[in-house]
């Protein structure tokens, strides 16, 4: 069983840090993209933002998965069980947020319902 708590721990830290590359690479590319994309000076402080969500959003669906697995395949105790309910709430409020932020609609809206977004008018 130790070698399995082993390999568990290791790939869950994998994931903890392709969660955070994700994250650095989404802001970099982000950043790059400023420089090569020449739009209006709105239109691309919004590219800006909603790129650098995106990395964040994909980043934290990675570190969600990895507190999963360490918890649940690593040391499954109550309290340990506890404290990801409160890590994975925590993380789907920030997800929805930038999702909300990014689309302009919540999740569980249809594109099709009119939803408007951040910048546009009716």
């Amino acid at each position: 069983m130790s070698s399995f708590n082993e390999v568990a721990e290791t790939v869950g830290l994998f994931f903890d840090g392709l969660g955070v590359l994700v994250i650095v690479l989404g802001t970099l590319v982000a950043a790059a993209r400023q420089f090569v994309v020449r739009t209006g000076s709105g239109d691309r402080y919004r590219q800006f933002r909603q790129d650098i969500g995106r990395g964040i959003l994909l980043g934290l669906e990675f570190l969600v998965a990895a507190d999963i697995i360490r918890t649940v395949a690593v040391a499954p105790t109550l309290d340990g069980v506890l404290v990801l309910g409160l890590i994975v709430f925590i993380r789907t409020v920030l997800s929805t947020a930038l999702q909300v932020e990014l689309e302009g609609r919540w999740p569980w809206q249809r594109a099709s319902e009119g939803a408007v977004g951040p910048h546009e008018s009716r």
